[in-house]
């Protein structure tokens, strides 16, 4: 949807829809921008809109309000004046958001009210009006944080809501509030206040809008949501909303008048900073400098533009840039950054590789990059302490999650500095090839070898960071790839009754509907669970025949039948497979538990990234820092079972779902994104209470016993915990008992002896290795020899291949290094068959023209697996071995073309 077109119509009509009932009061005369021809509305005659007016950012150094706030009075100023005009005040929503599966992050106020239905986008108030001081996330211009004096990765978005209603109001009462907000409560100056004219336009709505400005500062913009559908074809929405955000920060800013909205937002943090730093500065040279920076931000399309126009326009000396200006950058980025990773942490995200991880590390790296350049001697836990203290008046939910937030950032730190010889190097090897990087060679740097730009330009590798790089990153890692669904058409099918939802009957009598593609049959009742949130479905029979799944489209389930299809109209005969669910059902409870088990053991970071729950085992993927421990994992296990052992009662109960967000918090999404009205609650006492369709157990001591099987980290941030309960976790303990036995016969031993046997065994088992190794040391030189002898010649290289089903990669690790020593020409090559599977190793000699891992990488795909390695030596596998053969032959062919045979 086009805004200009939307604003130019908007704007072509005034009276319909900008004028409201304080600009008649109080004398607003709307002119059109003699610059940019925008449309504003002003009380001192003024004659360019405030962006080009010579008063923009003459605040700073000469704040226009009778009061003075920091950021935290300047909310408690904004909360009292809408609570005394009949607003209900209410606590920020998460920033990790939870209730939209396409954002990571809260970007915006609004959002904590949008919930998807379908493919509409629906509005579910708590209150009617109401404020909300919301933090919110935005990484696409990171690198005007700290530089720009108003740039913020995370800020407080001022969130002014309602829907015009009994309670609520619309245009006229919106704008008045503002308005006496700003003269009132802030003590501005009527005549200061100028309202432009704009339009707003997304998810397939718009509406106008009025931005208003004291002194080219935009404070706040009132969008008024009204219509849906394309300009010139829409309709007026059922549900109109006033979305009013406001920021926080220029509140504080507008009141103090000082260089940059940093210095008065963040506390004892910025004047902390600046005492380890030692930078020595007057204001007034501040004041010139940043007011600059401001204006030029309008002005020119980069910000190398606006630094320079800055520096020559306040006079700067490159020595004060050096000295002065260069270090307060780092010091206000540092404290936002800071800020943002405080918030984050606290509501759940870690930094890692994936997803919104993405941002939070770079946020990390840039501090810990600029710390170090600037030679900064900081405590991050005082840093942490001091933002909290201050944070807290406003946020006082960030006081649980402190100790949990330098526990990460300690982790983050810790890989920052294990990685930082392996950045100096490349960034030393990229200096001296003298290479130039673009914008997705940076992008490529820092997925693979976590570079940040800011360390490239502090080697001097790249001159700048491009405009265009963090909103690059950010792009790439913001949406969720959907899987493909199967179409089908359900036109005029009834929604079908979902009695695993009621009674539950294991054997039900329906009605076939509908059969579709001859072997999906729809009921008119079911109570075969349909696949979903992980668990695996109910299996049975229709009719006497298999039902092999069942899944959900929309409100009707379809049956897959592995037989002959019912006929439409048909009563039929369904029959649950008792056992199955009964399986699949424990599973799905002992996934709740663990998850909370985990959350205890572990950290409050911990949340459901997936699960999957079969009748035999389930599988559950949370968030985590680190690989798990043996003692971590028998942690989760016994308090689980602890869980079960006090036999909990297992709830169910149907909330709205603005109730249960309210009445429970956002750690009810577990499972993801619910998309109904009516949220299923799952509670298990107060030890766990999630959103879920599932089947669940009514007691937590029929679980039985819950065994965790497996744990390994599935990608950054992530941990796949595999585990049996109920009669699977008995079967699993039983086998685990036959293979002790097992083991205990072959050493023919007894359970009392059996650690003291196994280690006597292990004694001898390296023993033996160690003689092996000191013969293959005795005997390698001569096997290499014979190797170079029997080696095939193309041109100046020698080739040597061998399929071995008898010794090991270790043995040709030894011959192939002493055969490349004694002949630098030869290429060794060794297929080491194992089973099903094959190692391969490749070793060149100095002279080969041949280099090793580029040889594994060629045959390893020829045998179905990979490899790599470096111009000595490669290593790879393979599961092919039918074609061993033809990847020698292969890889002689790559050889003879090589060097022209």
């Amino acid at each position: 949807m086009n805004k200009e077109e939307i604003l130019a119509k908007f704007s072509s009509e005034p009276d319909r829809y900008y004028k409201v009932k304080l600009f008649e009061e109080q004398g607003f005369i709307r002119k059109s921008c003699s610059v940019c021809k925008r449309f504003f509305w002003t009380l001192d005659g003024r004659n360019q809109c405030p962006e080009h007016s010579d008063d923009t950012y003459s605040f700073i150094g000469n704040p226009p309000t009778s009061k003075r706030f920091d950021y935290t009075d300047a909310w408690r100023q904004v909360e009292s004046f809408f609570v005394k005009n009949g607003h209900t005040s209410i606590s920020r929503y998460p920033v990790v958001c939870r209730w939209r599966d396409d954002l990571y992050f809260t970007i915006a106020s609004i959002v904590d009210f949008q919930r998807v239905m379908g493919s509409k986008v629906v509005f579910e108030f708590p209150a009617n009006p109401l404020i909300v001081p919301q933090t919110c996330l935005r990484f696409k211009d990171i690198e005007n944080v700290g530089v720009t004096g108003r740039h913020f990765s995370s800020f407080c978005m001022i969130g002014q809501h309602s829907i015009p209603n009994g309670s609520g109001y619309w245009k006229d009462e919106c704008v008045d509030l503002d308005f006496r907000l700003l003269t009132d409560a802030f003590g501005i100056n009527k005549s200061e206040i100028v309202f432009v004219e704009d339009v707003w336009a997304g998810g397939g709505s718009f509406g106008s809008s009025l931005e208003y400005y004291v002194r080219g500062l935009e404070l706040g913009n009132a969008v008024f949501t009204e219509f849906q559908g394309e300009l010139g074809n829409h309709t007026t929405l059922d549900q109109r909303i006033i979305d009013m955000g406001a920021g926080l920060e220029r509140f504080a800013w507008i009141t103090m008048g000082t260089p940059t909205a940093y210095d008065c937002c963040f506390g004892p943090i910025t004047e902390k900073l600046l005492q380890k730093s030692g930078i020595d500065f007057d204001s007034l040279m501040l004041t010139r400098y940043f007011t600059e920076i401001a204006k030029g931000l309008e002005k020119y399309p980069d910000l190398s533009h606006v630094r320079r126009s800055a520096i020559k326009e306040s006079g700067l000396t490159d020595d004060k840039m050096t000295r002065i200006i260069t270090p307060l950058e780092g010091i206000y980025m540092i404290a936002d950054h800071l800020r943002t990773l405080i918030f984050a942490i606290s509501d759940g995200a870690l930094p890692s590789n994936v997803g919104g991880g993405y941002n939070l590390r770079i946020i990390l790296r840039r501090i810990m990059a600029t710390i170090d350049r600037l030679g900064l001697r900081v405590d991050l836990d005082e840093l942490i302490d001091s933002h909290i203290d201050y944070l807290k008046k406003t946020y006082p939910e960030l006081e649980q999650y402190r100790s949990e937030v330098k526990t990460i950032i300690g982790i983050e730190v810790g890989r920052y500095h294990e990685s930082k010889s392996r950045m100096e190097k490349i960034a030393q090897n990229l200096k001296s090839q003298k290479k130039t990087l673009n914008v997705d060679d940076m992008i490529r740097l820092y997925e693979s070898d976590g570079v940040t730009p800011d360390y490239l330009k502090e080697y001097n590798v790249i001159s700048e960071i491009p405009d265009s790089f963090y909103t690059k990153l950010s792009d790439l890692h913001q949406s969720e790839k959907k899987k493909a669904v199967e179409e089908f058409d359900l036109t005029g099918i009834p929604e079908t009754d979902l009695l695993f939802y009621k009674d539950d009957p294991v054997k039900f009598d329906a009605k076939v509907l509908r059969v579709l593609k001859s072997k999906f049959v729809v009921l008119d009742r079911t109570s075969f669970y349909a696949r979903g949130g992980g668990q695996e479905p109910d299996h049975g029979s229709i009719n006497g025949q298999s039902v092999i799944d069942v899944t959900k489209h929309g409100s009707i389930v379809l049956h897959e039948i592995s037989g002959i299809a019912p006929k439409e109209g048909q009563l039929v005969s369904c029959e649950i497979d008792v056992d199955r669910r009964s399986g699949i059902t424990k599973h799905h409870t002992s996934t709740h538990v663990i998850n909370s088990s985990a959350r205890n053991v572990l950290g409050s970071w911990v949340w459901q990234h997936s699960a999957f729950k079969e009748k035999d085992y389930g599988r559950l993927d949370i968030t985590h820092h680190s690989s798990l421990t043996d003692e971590e994992i028998r942690k989760i296990e016994s308090f689980a079972n602890t869980v079960i052992q006090k036999n909990l009662p297992v709830t169910i109960q149907e909330y709205e779902r603005g109730q249960a967000e309210q009445t429970f918090g956002f750690r009810i999404y577990q499972g993801g994104v619910v998309p109904v009205k009516s949220v299923r609650i799952v509670r298990i006492e107060d030890f766990d209470v999630e959103a879920c369709g599932g089947t669940h157990v009514r007691r937590t001591g029929e679980l039985g016993l819950i065994k965790i099987t497996k744990s390994e980290r599935i990608q950054d941030g992530v941990i796949r915990l595999e585990f049996v309960s109920g009669r699977s976790a008995i079967e699993f303990v039983q086998k685990q008992e036959e293979d002790i036995m097992s083991i205990i016969k072959s050493l023919g031993s007894n359970r009392e002896k059996i650690i003291k046997s196994f280690e006597h065994a292990m004694s001898d088992s390296e023993s033996a290795k160690k003689k092996l190794k000191q013969l293959i040391k005795r005997t390698s030189s001569t096997v290499a020899r014979q190797a170079i002898e029997s080696a095939k010649r193309f041109g100046p290289i020698k080739f040597y291949s061998t399929i071995d089903d008898e010794l090991d990669e270790e043995f040709h690790i030894a011959v192939g290094e002493d055969a490349i020593r004694q002949e630098p020409t030869l290429l060794y090559c060794a297929l080491v068959v194992r089973g099903s599977g094959i190692r391969i190793i490749v070793f060149a000699g100095e002279q080969a023209q041949f280099k090793a891992g580029d040889l594994v990488k060629e045959i390893s795909a020829k045998l179905g697996g990979s490899g790599g390695g470096d111009a000595r030596f490669g290593q790879g596998g393979g599961k092919d071995t039918a074609r061993l053969a033809e990847a020698i032959s292969y890889a002689e062919l790559l050889i003879k073309k090589t060097v022209n045979v």
